[in-house]
């Protein structure tokens, strides 16, 4: 077994994670994304389910010769050649583990598997023992755990004990069981199966009700030492329990629950943001640990208290789990505490009669704009006004044939008309094409998104354009643009146009020879 103050972490991102709609990744992808689960300090990869698909061995091939420290499991159907399938992928791995599974619940006998109770017995002895022939560890699940009789299930891990099974994992599969219920099913079958406590259980669960962290610490409680996550939470339907929610629930509530992870927590940001790229699936904006708005304020009352002490408002901080630090957000909501410490640190001393003048521009900005930066602070200490840049004036988008079109209408920063026009894959590939010829400015996306903002008549659409750009001294520099329209096509012009705008005035400010033209303290 393993130590008791340390819970195992099994990721299954490789393959239940991976099985997800819109979430497959080359063997090449793969190995990648291993490499930095080795490096987050995961103890076992599950890299995928050998016997369902050529691409799955080679990843496993793939990731055994270069990742040594962590187990490398992979998912077994109890059939003979899945199982033989699985320990030849295995080949050359440093710790191999075979992870077998059958179902147990009486929905899946009757209608997946069309097994009476004997049968399945029978199959789990048999392949059990036919794995552990052939690798040592060996992970047996019960499919369906959770909705499968207790007596039933008891009968099935000791059987898969007495056959070799050295972990026991009892799935959730169905995200259907309660965290009351899963830490008392824990308890008993650890306390009453034979072997049990000579063997490691584990919990694997769905989120389908959004449970799934809260029943793994559940089953953590009841004794389980194993936990399957998946970066993101990602994974079947609606995902997994989440590797980093729950390894920062046990570090930030460790005086509870006694209990801790080899996770290096300081990379779960950097590990999330490397599968959003390899899969093109970003975290929503609130989500736990690795969203962006997961440190993020822009309340008045919670910047104040932010600005007292970082305890009153945030119980980790952002640091140990990868973030560079909190951010104040400058919007709407904001007041002039969180103002007035910002433009301190941007190096500008104000009295009250100037620090009242800023604040009225500044809210008359937000309701241009929602998020005002440090650019449009300087703007408004240098003049009062962010300069408006390239403005939209006027645009036409045509999707016929092979090829889209777009021609626009610009006004440039001193007010003259530009005209250009463009083709392109789709509408929105020939508007950005020909917005970059007007302006000058080739931006490369590192993420495009829409949505609709509020229901029915009074809906409109937002986009939102991520970049990073490179300046002249060779600083990688992020910019982040929103537009909003009833028209979605507009509203991307409007975001692009946002970001290419800050971009340049980004590029006017440290170019040589610029100078600030107001006065620092």
């Amino acid at each position: 077994m393993t130590s008791p103050d340390i819970i195992r972490i099994f990721d299954t991102t490789l393959r239940d994670g991976e099985q997800s709609p819109g979430c497959s990744m080359s063997p090449q992808q793969k190995v990648v994304m291993a490499r930095a689960l080795d490096a987050l300090g995961v103890d076992i990869i599950e890299t995928g389910f050998p016997a369902s698909s050529e691409s799955d061995r080679d990843a496993t091939r793939l990731i055994a010769r270069e990742v040594r420290r962590p187990t490398l499991a992979v998912l077994s159907r109890c059939l003979p050649a899945d199982i033989e399938a699985s320990a030849r992928a295995l080949e050359g791995a440093a710790r191999p583990r075979l992870h077998v599974f059958l179902s147990t619940s009486p929905l899946h006998r009757e209608h997946k598997l069309r097994m009476g109770k004997d049968e399945v017995l029978e199959s789990i002895a048999r392949n059990v023992a036919h794995a552990r022939r052939l690798i040592d560890d060996v992970e047996f699940s019960a499919e369906d755990g959770t909705r499968t009789e207790e007596d039933f299930l008891a009968e099935s891990i000791a059987i898969a004990i007495a056959n070799g099974a050295t972990t026991i994992n009892v799935p959730d599969t169905l995200g259907y069981t309660t965290p009351d219920e899963i830490r008392g099913l824990f308890q008993r079958l650890i306390a009453d199966i034979p072997g049990a406590r000579d063997v490691v259980f584990s919990a694997h669960c769905h989120n389908d009700l959004g449970l799934a962290v809260a029943n793994s610490l559940a089953a953590i409680e009841g004794g389980a030492r194993q936990v399957e996550c998946t970066v993101n939470g990602i994974g079947e339907r609606a995902g997994n329990c989440a590797v980093e929610e729950l390894a920062m629930a046990l570090k930030v509530r460790n005086a509870y629950y006694a209990l801790d992870t080899r996770i290096d927590t300081r990379r779960l940001v950097p590990t999330s943001q490397l599968l959003t790229r390899l899969i093109g699936m970003p975290v929503q904006r609130n989500k736990a640990i690795v969203g962006d708005n997961a440190f993020a304020h822009e309340s008045g009352i919670h910047q104040h208290g932010m600005l007292r002490h970082r305890g009153t408002y945030e119980i980790m901080n952002p640091a140990d789990v990868g973030w560079p630090d909190s951010k104040m957000v400058l919007g709407r909501h904001s007041g002039r505490a969180a103002v007035g410490h910002r433009l301190r640190a941007l190096g500008y001393t104000l009295e009250d009669g100037q620090m009242d003048q800023v604040f009225e521009a500044f809210k008359a900005l937000c309701e241009q704009q929602r998020v005002v930066d440090d650019d449009d602070l300087e703007r408004l200490m240098n003049g009062g006004v962010p300069s408006q840049g390239f403005r939209l004036a006027s645009m036409t988008v045509s999707d016929r044939g092979q090829r889209a079109s777009a021609q626009i209408e610009l006004s440039d920063p001193d007010g003259r008309t530009i005209t250009e026009s463009a083709l392109g894959d789709g509408p929105v590939d020939a508007l950005f094409a020909a917005l970059a010829a007007a302006t000058g400015v080739d931006l490369s996306l590192e993420s495009y998104q829409v949505h609709s903002v509020g229901i029915g008549r009074d809906a409109r659409g937002e986009a939102n354009l991520s970049v990073r750009h490179e300046d002249a001294a060779g600083t990688s520099v992020a910019f982040k643009g929103t537009g909003t329209s009833r028209d979605i096509i507009e509203a991307s012009a409007l975001a692009w146009l946002d970001v290419a705008n800050r971009l340049l005035r980004r590029r006017a400010e440290t170019s040589p020879g610029a100078q600030r033209t107001a006065a620092h303290a």
